[in-house]
C-alpha cells in the first residue's frame, strides 16, 4: 500500500511538472540559445548528461549554438612541456607555444562533441536524435595587443561574426559548435575566452537567450544565498560593491551585462554543476541560475485584457473554497482598469483591484490573490501597499475591504472591523448576507 501511495506520488509530481514545464516548451520553440560552457565542464563525469540535455533542446525545435572552452586543456598540455602558464589579472598571455596548444585543444574538443552528439545507442538518452553538428570560422579576431606595458601576443579579441553563416546551419536545424579561436584577414590565428565569444554571437543573431554555464553559482557574499535575478544595473552594482569576487562568477557577470546592453533578452548564469541545471532554469518557474536582464524578471504593474486568463487561472481555486467572490470573464473586462498583477516573466502570480466608489473618496480592495508557490514571499503585502499608496495618490481617504475567511491578515495591516451599516451606501446595497462577509475599514489619507 506503502508502495501504491509514494508511486501516486511521483507519478503527480511528474505530472506537475511536465504540465507546468509546458509553457515554455512552446515560448522556446523556434528560440536562438547560444550556450558557453568552459573547458572543465567538458571533463566532467557529468558533461556526457550535459549533451544529452542539448539533444533534448534540439529536439524541442531550440536553434543551438554551443561555445566551449579550452583553459585547462591549455595549461595540462603546457604543463606536459613543463612550461607555466602565463596570465596578467586573469588574462592569458598566448604566446607561440600556448597557441599551438590551444590549437590542438579546440580540436580535440571539437571532435569529442561532434562525437556525443553522434551518439544513437537503442536505451540511451540520445536514441534517434539525429544530430547534425558544424563548425567553422564563423569568427574575425584582432590581437589585444600591448596593454599597460604587457604583448598578450596571439591573445585575441572578437572583431566580428559571421551570422549569416551560422544563422543558415540553424535554419538547416543544424548545432552550431564553435570554438574559442578567431582568424583576422590575414590569416593569424588568435585564441579568445569562450564568454566573450558567446556573448559576441548572441548579440550578432539577436539570440533570445546567451545561456552561460559557470564554475560556481553567482551568490551573495554577505549572505551566501544565490541571487535569482538581476538588472543590468544591479548586476553592475554587485561587482561595484564586491570587487574580490572569483574570476569564475565576475567574468561571466561581465559578459552577461555586456550582452544585456547589447540587446541580448535573457542572460542565464546557471552552476554547471548541478546536474539538470540547465532544464531546470528553462522549464521551471523559478529556475536555478541567475537572471540578467535590462527589465526586473518580475514587475509589479497595471493589469491589461492579455492578463485575464492569467487572473483567473489564479483565482478560480479561491472562489471554489470560498475567499473570494466569483468573477466572469466579462466582469475582469469590464474591471480591468482597476486591477494590478504581479507578472513574473509571463506568468500572473498575484493580483490585487482598488475599486473607486461614486464619490471619488473612498474605495473597495477586492480579489486580493497569490499563487500558492509564492505566499511565502509577502507579495500579497507588497500588492496591498501598492494599492493604498494609489489611493493616497488619487485622493481617496477611506478604504473598506470584505472578507470570509482572511480577516486576520487586514487587521494585521491596520484595518479596523466595523458594521454592515457603517458602509458607504453604494456598498452597502453591494453587500451579499448570504456570505456574510466581515466587513473593514482602514484611513488613508
Amino acid at each position: 500500500m506503502t508502495d501504491n501511495f509514494s508511486s501516486r506520488v511521483k507519478q503527480s509530481a511528474f505530472v506537475n511538472w511536465f504540465r507546468d514545464s509546458s509553457p515554455y516548451i512552446h515560448s522556446h520553440r523556434q528560440c536562438t540559445f547560444v550556450i558557453s560552457f568552459g573547458g572543465e565542464a567538458t571533463q566532467h563525469e557529468l558533461f556526457f548528461n550535459l549533451v544529452h540535455d542539448f539533444a533534448l533542446l534540439n529536439s524541442l525545435g531550440i536553434r543551438l549554438v554551443l561555445v566551449h572552452g579550452i583553459r585547462p586543456q591549455i595549461n595540462q598540455r603546457l604543463q606536459l612541456l613543463k612550461v607555466k602558464p602565463q596570465y596578467v589579472e586573469h588574462l592569458r598571455i598566448t604566446d607561440d607555444l600556448a597557441l599551438q596548444c590551444a590549437i590542438e585543444a579546440a580540436g580535440q574538443i571539437r571532435i569529442e562533441l561532434e562525437a556525443l552528439l553522434s551518439t544513437g545507442l537503442a536505451n540511451s538518452p540520445m536514441a534517434g536524435a539525429k544530430i547534425r553538428a558544424c563548425s567553422g570560422n564563423y569568427i574575425v579576431a584582432k590581437p589585444i595587443g600591448v596593454l599597460n606595458g604587457i604583448d598578450y601576443q596571439h591573445t585575441g579579441l572578437v572583431r566580428n561574426v559571421d551570422s549569416e553563416a551560422i544563422r543558415r546551419q540553424l535554419n538547416q536545424n543544424n548545432v552550431v559548435l564553435i570554438s574559442p579561436i578567431g582568424y583576422s584577414p590575414s590569416g593569424e590565428v588568435f585564441n579568445l575566452c569562450a564568454e566573450d565569444v558567446a556573448t559576441e554571437i548572441a548579440i550578432a543573431l539577436q539570440a533570445e537567450k546567451l545561456i552561460l554555464m559557470t564554475e560556481q553559482s553567482c551568490r551573495d557574499p554577505e549572505n551566501n544565498q544565490l541571487i535569482p535575478q538581476m538588472t543590468i544595473t544591479e548586476a553592475e552594482n554587485f561587482i561595484f560593491r564586491h570587487p574580490n569576487i572569483s574570476p569564475l562568477i565576475k567574468k561571466p557577470l561581465q559578459a552577461a551585462i555586456n550582452g544585456s546592453q547589447s540587446g541580448v533578452k535573457r542572460v542565464h548564469l546557471i552552476n554547471r554543476n548541478h546536474d539538470g541545471a540547465l532544464l531546470l532554469e528553462l522549464f521551471s518557474r523559478d529556475g536555478i541560475g541567475t537572471l540578467v536582464s535590462t527589465t526586473p524578471f518580475e514587475t509589479l504593474r497595471p493589469a491589461t485584457l492579455a492578463d485575464i486568463g492569467g487572473i483567473l487561472e489564479l483565482i478560480k481555486p479561491l472562489e471554489k473554497q470560498g475567499k473570494l467572490v466569483e468573477r466572469t470573464v466579462e466582469n475582469l473586462e469590464v474591471n480591468i482598469d482597476d486591477y494590478t498583477v504581479i507578472d513574473r516573466d509571463g506568468l500572473i502570480l498575484g493580483c490585487i483591484a482598488l475599486h473607486t466608489g461614486p464619490d471619488n473618496e473612498t474605495g473597495e480592495i477586492a480579489c486580493v490573490a497569490v499563487h500558492p508557490d509564492y505566499q511565502n514571499a509577502s507579495r500579497g503585502t507588497e500588492l496591498l501597499e501598492y494599492m493604498l499608496e494609489k489611493s493616497k495618490r488619487e485622493g481617496i481617504k477611506k478604504i473598506y475591504v470584505r472578507s470570509t475567511q482572511t480577516m486576520h491578515w487586514f487587521i494585521e495591516r491596520g484595518f479596523q472591523e466595523i458594521k454592515i451599516e457603517d458602509l458607504p451606501g453604494y456598498l452597502k446595497s453591494q453587500y451579499n448576507h448570504q456570505r456574510n462577509s466581515k466587513v473593514f475599514c482602514k484611513q488613508v489619507s
